[in-house]
C-alpha cells in the first residue's frame, strides 16, 4: 500500500506545495497512491497527542510511505527518533521527497542520523528568527482540508461555480485558492522531479558537527 502524508505547519510549506511535490515525485516514479492522509489536527502537537495518527500507521505496516520533508513527521526531536523508530519496526518505506532518498530497516545509520541532523538545523535556524508569523511564512486555508476533492474535481473539468456547489462555500472564496495554491497547474500539469544520484551522500555530508560549524562562521 502507498500513503501520502501530508502535515500543515505555519512555518514550514503549505499543503498544496507538499501535494504538489509528492505527486510530481510519484508521477516520475510510476507510483499509484492509494491513500492520502492530510493531518490538519496535528500541527504543534506532540506525538502522544496524534493517536489517530500513529493508530493508522501502526495499522498498514509494510506499507510505502510518501512525505514531502523530515519535519511532516514531527518537529519535535525526541517525536522523530520514536517516529521513525515505530515506522521501521513496522517495516514501513520511507521516501522524502524533498531530499529524494528512501529510509528502511536496511538503511545506514549515518542516513537516518543524516535526515535528523537536517531536521535539527532547520529548527535550529527557525528559533533565531524574530517571535512571531516570519516573512513569507505559509498560512493555511479552510479551504486546505478539500484540496484532494479540488484536485479531483478540477481533472474532472467541473467549474468553480460546480465545485462551490458541491462543497457547499462560496465560489468567489473558492476561485481566490484555486488561483492562489495554482491548483489548475497541480492538477492538470506533468510535473516531474530530477533526482539526484548521490541524494544519500548529500544527507550525510550535511551533517554539521560543532567546530565544523565553527569553521564556517569564522
Amino acid at each position: 500500500m502507498v500513503i501520502a502524508y501530508i502535515r500543515p505547519d505555519k512555518l514550514f510549506d503549505a499543503v498544496h506545495e507538499q501535494l504538489q511535490a509528492i505527486n510530481a515525485y510519484a508521477l516520475a516514479n510510476n507510483i499509484a497512491i492509494d491513500d492520502e492522509l492530510i493531518d490538519q489536527k496535528s500541527q504543534n502537537k506532540r506525538l502522544e497527542a496524534r493517536r489517530d495518527v500513529t493508530s493508522y500507521f501502526q495499522s498498514k505496516s509494510n506499507s510505502i510511505l510518501l512525505v514531502y520533508d523530515v519535519w511532516v513527521l514531527s518537529t519535535n526531536m525526541e517525536d522523530l527518533i520514536q517516529m521513525f523508530s515505530c515506522l521501521l519496526k513496522n517495516n514501513f518505506s520511507v521516501h522524502f521527497i524533498k531530499q529524494s532518498i528512501v529510509m528502511t530497516q536496511q538503511s545506514s545509520s549515518m542516513l537516518v542520523l543524516g535526515l535528523m541532523d537536517q531536521l535539527r538545523q532547520k529548527i535550529q535556524s527557525e528559533s533565531k528568527k524574530v517571535i512571531g508569523r516570519p516573512k513569507g511564512s505559509k498560512s493555511t486555508s479552510k479551504f486546505d482540508k478539500y484540496i484532494n476533492e479540488i484536485i479531483g474535481f478540477i481533472k474532472e473539468k467541473k467549474s468553480v461555480s460546480e465545485m462551490a456547489r458541491l462543497l457547499g462555500v462560496s465560489r468567489s472564496s473558492l476561485k481566490d485558492y484555486i488561483e492562489s495554491r495554482e491548483l489548475k497547474e497541480l492538477a492538470l500539469s506533468s510535473l516531474v522531479l530530477q533526482t539526484p544520484h548521490n541524494a544519500e551522500e548529500q544527507v550525510i555530508n550535511r551533517i554539521l558537527c560543532p567546530n565544523e560549524k565553527e569553521e564556517v562562521e569564522k
